[in-house]
Order: C-alpha cells, then sequence, then structure tokens
C-alpha cells in the first residue's frame, strides 16, 4: 500500500468518524475493505470426526507469514466476534491462500461452531501473522538436523514447518514425532505418510488411546540441531525439561489457556459486571470465564493474553494476572479478561 493510499486511507476514516470506512464497504461486500483483512472460504473438509479443515483466500492486505507463525481468525456467532489463534498448515512459499485445521474441544465454543457450521463462501476475519515459532536462518541456510514434536491440533504450526522446508530442497534431517489419540484421528496422516518416503524425513506416530506413552526420553534419542515443540500443556512441559537438560534450543508454542488459581488458594468476594448488572460470587477462574459462566458474551480471542480482543475497564477492585502473578488495583484500567481473576471484589464495566 503506497504512502499517499494510506494517507487518502486515514482522512476518509476521520470523516467517517466514528464509524470506520471497512463497517460501511462491508455493508456492500465483505471482501470489500480498506484496511481490516479479511478471508473468503473456499474449501471446507470434515476429515476426522472432531477436526474441521478449510482453505480461505485472504484480501489484499495481507502480506504472507513465517512457517510456525499464528493468524487471528473471527467469526460472528450469535451476533457477538469472536477471536482465536490457529496456525497455517501451508507452507510459507506456497503463496495464495491459507489452509487451517481446527480440532473442535468439547467446551471450545468457536471450534464446535467452525467444525458444525463452516461452509465455503462464509467470510472471516484475519490479523497479521505473529508469533516466533519458526525457522531461524534463511533457505539454504537453516540448522543441519530439525527435530519437530507436536501433539493433537499442534500438528498444524509443525506441518506447515515440514512443508516449508521441502519448497526450500532443504537437504538437512527432519524427524517429526506426532501424538494423536489413534491414526482416524490425524487429519493429515495421507500427507505425513507421503512426506516419510522422503530420505531426509522421518515421521513416529505415538498413539495414546493404544497405551502410547507420553513423551518421555525414550521417544528421542537424536533431539537435533534444535527443536520444535506444540501439543498439550504436559507434553510441552516435559519437552521443555529434556531439552534444557541437553543444552540444546528448543522453540514451543503453545495453545492451552492458562488455568486460574486463586492468589490465596482460596476464592473470595464477588465478580460485578456493571453494564449488565450482574453480580456473582468469584469462584477463582479468569473474568473471562465468569462472565461467560454469568450469561455474558464478551468479545474474545486467544484465551492467553495474546491477542487483546477481551479487554475491559476494571472500575474497582484488585485483580491478578494469572502468567505472572502480580496484582493491580489501581481503578479505571483496561485489563485483559482472559489472564486476569478477581482477588476480592471487583467490578469490570461489561
Amino acid at each position: 500500500m503506497s504512502r499517499f493510499t494510506r494517507f487518502a486511507g486515514s482522512v476518509i476514516e476521520a470523516v467517517l468518524t466514528p464509524h470506520a470506512v471497512d463497517r460501511y464497504l462491508e455493508l456492500v461486500d465483505p471482501m470489500v475493505t480498506w484496511t481490516d483483512i479479511r478471508g473468503r472460504v473456499t474449501a471446507v473438509s470434515r476429515r476426522t470426526d472432531r477436526t474441521v479443515t478449510f482453505t480461505v483466500t485472504p484480501t489484499r492486505q495481507f502480506e504472507g507469514f513465517q512457517a510456525g507463525q499464528f493468524i487471528q481468525v473471527s467469526v460472528v456467532i450469535d451476533g457477538v466476534r469472536q477471536t482465536r489463534c490457529f496456525s497455517p498448515a501451508g507452507s510459507q512459499h506456497a503463496g495464495g491462500e491459507l489452509e487451517f485445521t481446527v480440532t473442535a474441544d468439547a467446551d471450545g465454543h468457536v471450534s464446535k461452531h467452525l467444525r458444525e457450521n463452516l461452509a465455503v463462501g462464509d467470510v472471516l476475519g484475519l490479523t497479521p501473522a505473529a508469533g516466533t515459532f519458526t525457522l531461524p536462518g534463511t533457505p539454504g541456510n537453516r540448522p543441519a538436523r530439525i527435530r519437530l514434536i507436536s501433539g493433537g491440533s499442534g500438528v498444524t504450526p509443525v506441518l506447515s514447518i515440514v512443508r516449508t522446508l521441502v519448497d526450500e530442497q532443504y537437504d538437512g534431517a527432519i524427524d517429526l514425532l506426532h501424538f494423536c489419540r489413534d491414526a482416524a484421528d490425524n487429519p493429515y496422516r495421507e500427507e505425513l505418510e507421503r512426506l516419510a518416503r522422503f530420505r531426509n524425513i522421518s515421521v513416529t506416530y505415538v498413539y495414546t488411546r493404544a497405551g502410547g506413552r507420553h513423551l518421555g526420553p525414550e521417544h528421542l534419542e537424536d533431539l537435533g540441531d534444535i527443536g520444535f515443540a506444540c501439543g498439550p500443556a504436559p507434553l510441552l512441559e516435559t519437552a521443555k525439561q529434556l531439552y534444557s537438560d541437553a543444552g540444546v534450543e528448543l522453540r514451543v508454542e503453545e495453545f492451552t489457556p492458562p488455568v486460574a488459581a486463586a492468589p490465596s488458594g482460596e476464592a473470595t468476594g464477588t465478580l460485578r459486571f456493571t453494564e449488565a448488572g450482574t453480580e456473582v460470587d468469584n469462584d477463582g477462574r479468569s473474568i473471562l470465564d465468569q462472565a461467560e459462566s454469568s450469561g455474558l458474551f464478551p468479545e474474545s480471542g486467544c484465551r492467553m493474553g495474546i491477542c487483546f480482543s477481551c479487554t475491559a475497564v476494571r472500575k474497582s477492585g484488585c485483580t491478578t494476572n494469572i502468567l505472572t502473578g502480580e496484582t493491580d488495583d489501581e481503578p479505571d484500567q483496561h485489563i485483559q479478561l482472559c489472564i486476569s481473576a478477581p482477588a476480592g471484589d471487583v467490578e469490570i464495566a461489561l
């Protein structure tokens, strides 16, 4: 986008305040935008009982991604825009369409909606790619041996890395270790079997329903020159320990929201949502979780403190940051609901 185009856009935005240009354009065609990134769904398949795989064509504002990064994908459900972080599964060199595979969790509001309702022609909101779960170096200058560890839906950023290396004609060693329930629960089983025919790619499965053990030293005789791990928290914690003990670099992508615990071990006080006029007993969980349990549906995204979609004003009271343990009681402050838990009586402008 040229400097003149950006300038013209800012002028138009100012003229149309308080409504952004894209709010008017979307009334005509949701894919015609000035600044927002959108994507139209071009294909949908449901390869397993729990997953949906889909491709989207993004608008011109999307500038690509690096293998392993994530994109915030938003969809309107019951009139509320919900956002979640998903990693593209395709090669960073492919261009054009983006491919995602989403696993529907039992409590996943957005993932279940996509699994059950997504259709060709739907338009989704997108953001620029972000994240540091990426390959070091440049094509032709990558580490000589790369170890990849994935669990469940953590296979998508890992597959993106493999596909990217294949496109780069990488001739080093790629060792992929994937944990899943069983063969039928792996949406990329056929492709991974084809990739395993490359002389420099090895793929090993551990099927947990068949009695396969969770990650341990016996699975990793060779840690590679660098490791990548994406999956459930227990898998990642074990991988971190194994790589730390060996002094080998490990890059980790976490997709499990933090679990809140009451700061003192026992939740106290009440949580009041001032705009809704609702008050509940604090149960120690994040404010976002407690709001949803109270029948409220605030806009939310990653649920991990990454995307800042679920911010709201704390009118009064003290909250604890679930990630850091830090507390803050300054009134009229914007806080992230997904990583904030009440410490006593709290009022939120929601």
